[in-house]
């Protein structure tokens, strides 16, 4: 039971690292989908057994894995994991957690950690990475198949993988569009003026439906005034008029 309480921090502590590396994501900017597979073959790998008092089997594993993941540039190159598994053996269940570095083609290497669930000799879980790409991270669904003293094979990370997709989030800007319209003045004789707008100093604006017959009433052309419009709608609309 020692061993297994120590398996359990173990976990814990890798957990740890799985949401330090999803820490500040929601602080992203731009978001686009990213794909890869990857498999790794055992190198190292080491294997703890203990019973449960109900007569389980737990087998706890240790290993490093090395193979080569491919897609997107950020998850494609050599692939360097390590990983704990806890499964129950009598019924072929349990968690693997692990943490991944893939040597990318050019810049910083991606980083990351996964957490998932062992059934029945698959897993499926979460994965978070920094990408080598600076200020980017990658939050994605990962699957393969898995065999703690083997490795893992047929593995994905998004591209229809038993959970989904993934996504890399990016730092660049985004900002929400201005509801304020923008202005525009201008003083001088006016040009033009009918019903329906009204030409000043080369600007002309439309006139506000309820203003019009009260603004052709007391102006005319040849007056010289000073008007202010808003752009609003795709056009520009009469907001104020004086006389100058």
């Amino acid at each position: 039971m020692r061993r297994l309480i120590l398996a359990v921090v173990g976990l814990a502590a890798l957990m740890a690292a799985s949401i330090a590396v999803a820490h500040g994501i929601e602080g992203a900017r731009t978001a686009k989908s990213v794909a890869a597979t990857f498999s790794a073959n055992a190198g190292s790998v080491t294997t703890r057994t203990c019973t449960t008092s109900d007569g389980k089997t737990i087998v706890v594993t240790d290993g490093a894995y090395t193979g080569s993941a491919s897609g997107d540039p950020d998850l494609a190159g050599t692939l360097t994991l390590r990983a704990r598994s806890v499964v129950n053996t009598t019924d072929n269940v349990g968690t693997v957690l692990g943490a991944f570095r893939i040597d990318v083609a050019s810049g910083r290497d991606t980083h990351g950690a996964f957490t998932a669930i062992y059934d029945h000799g698959s897993i499926a879980g979460l994965a978070v990475a920094r990408a080598h790409d600076p200020g980017s991270k990658i939050v994605g669904n990962i699957s393969a198949g898995f065999v703690p003293a083997t490795g893992f094979s047929s593995g994905k990370i998004g591209g229809g993988t038993a959970g989904g997709g993934a996504v890399e989030l990016g730092a660049g800007s985004c900002r929400p569009q201005s509801t304020h319209p923008e202005h525009s003045a201008a003083r001088g004789t006016i040009s033009a003026l009918s019903t329906a707008s009204i030409t000043v100093a080369g600007l002309t604006c439309q006139l506000p439906a309820d203003k019009a017959a009260d603004i052709n009433a007391k102006f005319k052309t040849g007056d010289r005034v000073e008007i202010r419009c808003d752009f609003a709608n795709g056009q520009d609309t009469l907001s104020h008029i004086a006389r100058r």
